[in-house]
Formats: C-alpha cells, sequence, structure tokens
C-alpha cells in the first residue's frame, strides 16, 4: 500500500501509522485496561510458544518481557489507536504486535523493524485479531469488575448496612406512590438499599464469570488455522494461575467470534444495577428535598453552593451525578445490544465500540458508587423530628381494621386527616376502645416491626 512515514521515536510502525491516518475520531483512546489485556495474552500466548519450541526461545522471552512491560502501563505512549477503527479491533492488535516487536528487538540489542523480531510471524504466531481482540476485550472487563467495581459495590453495601444499623430505632412514615403509607423503620429502607446494592453486585459477578471463556485460539474463523492447538489452552491456564482469575478456552469458538453474547449478558447486569442504584439514590434525594416545603427527611452533606443567584441554595448534586451516570450506563448497554445485532457471519465488526461502552459503564458505576458512599452518605443525618411526624399520619389507622372494620378505620383516618389531629385522638371518641388498647394497637414501632435488624433479617 506504499511507503508511510513513522515518527523516529515509535515503536510502532507502518501498519499502526497507516490507521493513525484513516481514523480521525479525536481524544476517544481504547481503554488502558484492553492494553493490559493484550499484553498479557502476548506474554502469555509467546512464553508458551518458546516452551514448545515453536519460537526460538530468546526471541519469546525478549517478547513476552516487552508485553510485560505493556501490560505494566510503561508503553502506553506507543498505544496510538483509539476506539472507533476497524471493527474487529486489527488495528489495536497490529499497534500491539509492532511495539512488542520493536520493543523485543531494544530488549535483544538488534535492530527495529520487523528484521529481528516481526509483528505478524512472531509476536502475532498463531493469532488473529479475530480472536485475540474479544480475548483481550473479555479479559480486561472481568479484570475490571473483580479489582475495581465489585470491591466498591462492597463498600457501598456495608456503608449503607452502617446507616440500617445506626437507625434501626428511628420511626418514619413509609411512602407509597409518593404517598403516606404505614410507619417503617429508616434502618428498614436502608437494609432495603444494601441488599438491592448486594444482590446486583452477586448478579454482576455471576455475568463476570462467564467472561472468562475466551476464544483464543480460534484464530481467523473459529477453525483456529495456523495455531498449534496446544498454545492457547496452555497461555490461559497459565494466566489463569498468575491473576487468580478462573480463565478457560471456549469449546464454542464460532459464536464467541461471531457474536458477543457474553458481552451483552454482562451488560445486562450491569443495566439491572444501575436501574437499582438509580431508585436507590433517587429515594436520597427525595428524602432531602426541602427543607422547608420538601420531605425534609434527611439532611445531605453540604459540599457546594447550589445556586448562582439565590443564596445559601444548597443542592444534592452528588445525587445528580450519580443518576446521570446510571442514565449513561443504560445508553452504555443499548449501543452494546445493538452493536451485537450488526454481527455477520463469522466475525462480530463492532468490537472495539463493545470494549469502549464496556469499559464506561464499569467505570462509571465505580466511580458513582465512591462518590455516594464518600460525599453523601458520609456525614448524612436525620430530621430530628420523625417520629412526630408519624404521629400525625393517618394510615395509622390500618392497625385498627381488624378490630373496627375497614369503614370504620377509614372514616377515622379522614377525620384525622381533615382535622389535623392525631389518629389516637380520633379513635378515642369513636370507638370503644381504651387509652392502653390505642396506644398498643397504634404504637409505631410495633408496626414497623423488627424485620431487617440484622443483615440478614
Amino acid at each position: 500500500m506504499g511507503e508511510m512515514h513513522v515518527p523516529a521515536h515509535a515503536l510502532w510502525g507502518a501498519s499502526t501509522e497507516r490507521a493513525r491516518a484513516n481514523f480521525g475520531y479525536g481524544d476517544r483512546p481504547l481503554p488502558r485496561s484492553v492494553w493490559r489485556a493484550l499484553g498479557l495474552l502476548k506474554g502469555a500466548v509467546a512464553r508458551v510458544h518458546g516452551e514448545l519450541g515453536l519460537l526460538d526461545a530468546a526471541k519469546a522471552d525478549a517478547i513476552a518481557r516487552a508485553a510485560d512491560e505493556l501490560a505494566a502501563g510503561a508503553l502506553d505512549e506507543h498505544c496510538v489507536i483509539g476506539a472507533f477503527q476497524t471493527g474487529s479491533g486489527t488495528s489495536s492488535n497490529m499497534n500491539c504486535n509492532e511495539v512488542l516487536a520493536n520493543r523485543a528487538a531494544d530488549l535483544l540489542g538488534k535492530p527495529r523493524g520487523g528484521g529481528a523480531v516481526h509483528p505478524n510471524d512472531d509476536v502475532n504466531r498463531g493469532q488473529s485479531s479475530n480472536d485475540v481482540f474479544p480475548s483481550a476485550m473479555q479479559l480486561a472487563l472481568a479484570l475490571e469488575t473483580r479489582d475495581v467495581l465489585l470491591p466498591e459495590l462492597r463498600r457501598l453495601a456495608d456503608a449503607l448496612h452502617g446507616h440500617a444499623d445506626a437507625t434501626f430505632g428511628t420511626i418514619k412514615s413509609g411512602r407509597t406512590h409518593l404517598m403516606d403509607a404505614m410507619p417503617i423503620r429508616v434502618g428498614q429502607e436502608f437494609r432495603g438499599y444494601a441488599q438491592q446494592v448486594e444482590r446486583g453486585a452477586a448478579r454482576i459477578a455471576t455475568a463476570a464469570t462467564a467472561l472468562g471463556e475466551l476464544p483464543l485460539g480460534g484464530t481467523a474463523v473459529g477453525t483456529g488455522v495456523n495455531a498449534d492447538p496446544r498454545v492457547a489452552p496452555r497461555a490461559l491456564e497459565r494466566l489463569s494461575a498468575a491473576l487468580a482469575l478462573p480463565l478457560w478456552v471456549t469449546t464454542a469458538p464460532f459464536q464467541g467470534q461471531a457474536a458477543l453474547d457474553v458481552v451483552v449478558a454482562f451488560s445486562g447486569a450491569l443495566r439491572g444495577f444501575a436501574t437499582a442504584f438509580y431508585k436507590l439514590t433517587d429515594d436520597l434525594r427525595w428524602m432531602a428535598s426541602g427543607p422547608n416545603v420538601g420531605l425534609d427527611e434527611l439532611r445531605l452533606p453540604a459540599i457546594q453552593p447550589g445556586s448562582s443567584i439565590m443564596p445559601a441554595k444548597v443542592n444534592p448534586v452528588v445525587c445528580e451525578g450519580v443518576l446521570m451516570a446510571c442514565a449513561c450506563v443504560l445508553g452504555c448497554d443499548a449501543v452494546i445490544a445493538f452493536a451485537n445485532t450488526q454481527a455477520r457471519f463469522e466475525l462480530h465488526t463492532m468490537m472495539p465500540l463493545v470494549a469502549d461502552q464496556a469499559h464506561d459503564a464499569v467505570a462509571l458505576l465505580a466511580c458513582a458508587a465512591t462518590d455516594l458512599r464518600e460525599k453523601a452518605l458520609a456525614g448524612a443525618t436525620l430530621a430530628p423530628d420523625l417520629a412526630s411526624r408519624v404521629a400525625l399520619n393517618p394510615m395509622l389507622a390500618t392497625a385498627l381494621a381488624p378490630l373496627v372494620g375497614y369503614e370504620a378505620a377509614a372514616a377515622i383516618a379522614k377525620t384525622a386527616q381533615a382535622s389535623g389531629r392525631s389518629v389516637f385522638d380520633v379513635a378515642r371518641e369513636a370507638t370503644s376502645l381504651d387509652a392502653a388498647t390505642l396506644r398498643s394497637l397504634l404504637d409505631p414501632a410495633r408496626l414497623a416491626g423488627e424485620r431487617g435488624a440484622t443483615r440478614d433479617g
């Protein structure tokens, strides 16, 4: 295709330089986690090639050492291909191959340019972009989920459980359809939020485990052409032990390269969590609304002015940031799902886009969980008059229905609501129940019960 002029300092070569010229989408880099995964996979494969005598031992060692540097981030400045490129990720794979070939040549004291270490014949031996890139994407997502997202979700759940423990003795009015309902403990409410996070995280963890089934070794179309069948299993066995992460070669390479169903399922778990995360965060925002004409049940830390025109106004800005992050995760999932419908025959051709969007979703949820925990939940306090508000809740009349009947209880509730009096006072006049019985029946703590007193309750 003609000559290409490559910057003298660059470790990449002509193939990468040509791709740089072809894709002008601005500052949208391929996620660093994918480059790390490419380094991990290339290093493991090179070492196995050396052990099996399929590649000169010194050359294999140099490639593996260069791949270690790539995985560690030492060669990031030479990873120049962005997220929008050839749909198979070939440009990134070749960027990786050329960088590792030239860096391996440096380590061997040989000249760069493919003479000593060839990007295709040596670094890419027994591989194709079509099996390496989806494998790198899945490995990257599995590592990000285990090492970044799930720990943040555990910390968020712990923080919510902490609030549940601290507020379990405080009763407030429950709310259904945004209207007053039966009493609930603040701790029960927060326990529910913590349990949402825990169960959502468990679903993400399960979906992430399936990412360990990699199509490595399938090469061009899944048949494994030009690849020694011993290499991929040994490489993944080595990586699995080093990373303490279950990794295995898929027994269905054709589906693994032709579509990214496993990533779609993983993205679906992220989407599900994002909807739950949105709900609990929006609840906190509603509880913090006011202070005079809102719910004013929860006081969030005041961390910045809320208005450029209204002095002293403070807004739930951290909650709003989390809500936007959750909305974006839903958008990422929509893109991933659509991209999977565009797979054709033996190859998915929107793989870099899927990698980009899935990485964004994981990173957004991890950051949002940290922000909510550190900047909203930490320092949040309850309004001091929640108990007195409960006493005026007309829904307390529900507790009278088994003794006086639904209609009579409804009449008591309506009278209490219209007059601004308590259900207790109205019931004293409208029924023959004595004061002690009424106090017992209408006791908010009794009505709320003890469910949720512990994390397992």
